[in-house]
C-alpha cells in the first residue's frame, strides 16, 4: 500500500453526479464530455502511474469560452476540477479524485498568431511542446524549453511546472520564455496576463501563475518567446570511471565561466539501458557519461571544446568523443532522449526531480548511491547536470509486496538531501502528490501560509486541483474552512 494518501470523495457530489453531468453538457456541449465509466479509465492517473482515481466525469472544450463556461459550472455546483494538459506529470500533478471533473485541454491546439519581427508566438495551450518549434521552424525560429517528454507535453503542463529541458542551462525554463497568459479564473472570468513584451507594468502575475501546478486558474493561451536557431551546435560525450568524477568535471566547467547550451548526465544504469534502446552508440564499459553540447560559429564551438576538453582531461574520462556530423548529433540526443522509456523496458521505477548546487554533485552522487543499497534498491541517473537539476530513476518491482513501499520511502530521503545541500524539492517536475508532504522540508509554517493565502485570492474555495502541493489535512482544512465563506 502506498504512502502517499488521497481524500476521502465528497459523497453528496458524487449522488449528484447526473445533475453534474447535464449541467457540464450544457456549458460545453454533449460531445465534449465523457462520463461512461470505461472512458474515464483514462484519465485515473498521468505518467506517475503508481496512483490513479477514475474522475467524475472528463471535459475537453475547443475554446476559452467553453472553459469558462465549465469552471462557473463547477463553482457553482462545487465540483473540484483537475487541470490536465498531456498526463506526461511525474509527480501526479493530474490525478483525479473521484468527485472531480478532468477538465483536459487537448483540443485547445492551435496557432493563434506568429510574429517574427517582435519573436512571439501565440498558441492555445494543449499544443504540444515540440509542435511550436516545429511551426516555426521553416524560418529558423525555435522554442527553447525542451522537457524530454516534448514530443507529447502540452505547453499548458509546461507552464503549470515551469518546465525545463536539457538547454535550459542557457536559455532558462518557461517563465524565462513566456510572456503572457490567458487564464480562466475559478469564477469563470477570462483575464489577460502579460503580453509580447518583455516588462509589463504592475504585479509580476505572470511570475505567479507560472509553476503554479494548476492551483490558480485554468491557461487557454500562452505568448510564447521564440528564437532565431543558433549557426551550429556540436556535442561532445566524455565517459568516466565514476559517477562521483563526472560530477567534479560538471562542477569544473560551470565554475570555469563556460555556458554549454547543455550538460547531461548518465550513469552506468542509465547507459546500458539506453544503448540497448536507442543504439546511439555510447560506451558502455564507463561508469558515468556527460554529453555537453555548444552552439555558435565553426570558430566560436571549436574555442568552447577546446576549453572543455582542456578541463575534462584533468579528471582523466576514459572516452573523449566529439560529434563529427549532423547524424552522429542526432544519435547522441537520440539516446539522452529516449532515457525515460529506455528504463521503463527493463523495470518499474519513479523518478525523482530534486535540484541542488552543482558544486555539490560529487557529494550528493556518492551519498544517493549509499542510501540505494542501504535501501536494496537499485538507482539509475538521468538528469541535467549543468544546473544540479536531479532526475534519479529508483527501480522497483510493482508486483513485489513492500517494494514501491522502499520505492516511496528512498525518493523522500534523496529530495531531503537535496534541500540539506542547498537545493530545493524541484526543479521542472513540480510538487503534485509526490512532494507535497515534504514541504515542510524545505519551507517553514510561516512561508507556507503566505503561500495558502495566495491560493485563497484566486481560488477561494479551494476547488482548484485539491490535495496536491500543500500537506493533504492542510489543503483540506484550508477548504472546509472556506466553504462557509463561498456559501455565505
Amino acid at each position: 500500500m502506498s504512502t502517499i494518501e488521497m481524500p476521502a470523495p465528497d459523497r453528496s457530489i458524487i449522488e449528484r453526479r447526473g445533475e453534474i453531468i447535464a449541467a457540464l453538457a450544457e456549458a460545453a456541449g454533449e460531445e465534449n464530455v465523457i462520463s461512461d465509466p470505461a472512458e474515464t479509465l483514462a484519465y485515473e492517473c498521468d505518467a506517475l502511474a503508481a496512483y490513479r482515481c477514475p474522475p467524475l466525469a472528463v471535459v475537453l472544450p475547443h475554446t476559452t469560452q467553453q472553459v469558462a463556461n465549465i469552471m462557473k459550472t463547477c463553482s457553482r455546483l462545487g465540483v473540484p476540477v483537475i487541470p490536465r494538459g498531456s498526463g506526461t506529470s511525474l509527480s501526479g500533478g493530474a490525478l483525479p479524485t473521484a468527485d472531480a471533473v478532468v477538465l483536459g485541454v487537448s483540443r485547445l491546439n492551435r496557432i493563434l498568431e506568429t510574429n517574427y519581427d517582435n519573436r512571439f508566438i501565440r498558441v492555445q495551450s494543449g499544443m504540444t511542446n515540440l509542435s511550436v518549434s516545429d511551426a516555426v521552424s521553416a524560418e529558423d525560429f525555435f522554442y527553447a524549453p525542451d522537457p524530454s517528454s516534448q514530443l507529447a507535453c502540452a505547453i499548458a503542463g509546461n507552464v503549470a511546472m515551469n518546465s525545463g529541458g536539457a538547454h535550459c542551462l542557457k536559455y532558462g525554463v518557461t517563465t524565462n520564455n513566456l510572456l503572457g497568459v490567458t487564464m480562466v479564473t475559478t469564477a469563470g472570468e477570462i483575464v489577460e496576463v502579460g503580453g509580447p513584451w518583455c516588462d509589463p507594468a504592475g504585479y509580476d502575475l505572470l511570475g505567479v501563475i507560472c509553476g503554479s501546478e494548476g492551483q490558480f486558474g485554468i491557461v487557454t493561451e500562452a505568448v510564447l518567446r521564440i528564437l532565431k536557431k543558433p549557426e551550429g551546435a556540436r556535442p561532445i560525450l566524455l565517459g568516466f570511471n565514476s559517477s562521483e568524477v563526472a560530477g567534479a568535471c560538471v562542477a569544473d566547467v560551470i565554475k570555469a565561466g563556460v555556458l554549454p547550451v547543455a550538460m547531461e548526465f548518465m550513469d552506468g544504469p542509465a547507459i546500458i539501458a539506453c544503448e540497448n534502446f536507442a543504439q546511439a552508440g555510447y560506451p558502455t564499459d564507463v561508469d558515468a557519461l556527460l554529453i555537453i553540447e555548444v552552439e555558435g560559429s565553426d570558430s566560436e564551438i571549436d574555442e568552447q571544446l577546446a576549453k572543455i576538453k582542456k578541463i575534462a582531461k584533468q579528471h582523466k574520462p576514459e572516452v573523449m568523443r566529439e560529434s563529427e556530423s549532423a547524424v552522429q548529433s542526432d544519435l547522441i540526443w537520440k539516446g539522452r532522449k529516449a532515457a525515460f522509456g529506455a528504463m521503463g523496458q527493463i523495470s518499474d521505477y519513479m523518478c525523482m526531480d530534486g535540484t541542488i548546487p552543482t558544486s555539490q554533485l560529487p557529494f550528493v552522487l556518492g551519498r544517493m548511491s549509499e542510501m540505494a543499497k542501504s535501501y536494496g534498491l537499485a538507482v539509475a541517473n538521468v538528469f541535467h547536470a549543468g544546473d544540479g537539476n536531479l532526475h534519479p530513476l529508483i527501480l522497483f518491482d510493482a508486483n513485489k509486496p513492500g517494494d514501491q513501499e522502499k520505492c516511496e520511502a528512498l525518493g523522500y530521503d534523496i529530495l531531503k538531501l537535496c534541500v540539506e545541500v542547498g537545493g530545493c524539492l524541484t526543479g521542472e517536475h513540480g510538487v503534485g502528490i509526490e512532494k507535497r508532504d515534504l514541504m515542510d522540508c524545505q519551507y517553514t509554517e510561516a512561508d507556507m501560509e503566505m503561500q495558502m493565502r495566495v491560493k485563497d485570492v484566486f481560488d477561494p474555495a479551494w476547488i482548484l486541483n485539491p490535495a496536491k502541493v500543500f500537506p493533504m489535512e492542510t489543503s483540506h482544512s484550508r477548504r472546509t474552512h472556506n466553504q462557509p465563506e463561498k456559501a455565505a
